[in-house]
């Protein structure tokens, strides 16, 4: 039985050992966005870690990630683009499918912050 033990003990060393090799050479995922992400090291740029925690903001954003997430005709994409809120100011950043999906975005942060609140830095993704 300990020969057994030792065995089964040796053999699943042996099997993890190989699959971390087959990990280490296996070709490295491209990064969707990793060339988008050089942007964000810009100091003026936007970032979610810029959202403000204050109740009014926080609710603000709330508001307008759920008009956003409510729109089923918006691409996954777009639900996924950030929004960020200030100070009653609002910047909206990341890839939309397409300039009818920027728009609408666009619309209903507008709507809810006000026109002269928001900060428009949506892209069309190239397909």
């Amino acid at each position: 039985m300990k020969n057994f033990a030792s065995i089964f003990v040796v053999s699943a060393f042996l099997l993890c050992a190989a699959g971390i090799v087959r990990a280490e050479d296996a070709p490295p995922l491209p990064r969707d966005n990793s060339g988008v992400n050089v942007r964000d090291r810009n100091d003026a740029a936007v970032t979610a870690g810029q959202q403000s925690n204050m109740k009014r903001d926080v609710e603000l954003t709330r508001r307008i990630r759920r008009a956003v997430v409510k729109d089923s005709s918006l691409s996954v994409m777009a639900h996924n683009v950030k929004i960020v809120s200030a100070n009653g100011s609002v910047t909206l950043r990341g890839p939309v499918k397409t300039e009818a999906e920027k728009d609408a975005i666009a619309s209903k942060a507008q709507s809810i912050a006000g026109a002269d609140r928001v900060n428009n830095e949506l892209e069309v993704r190239n397909q």
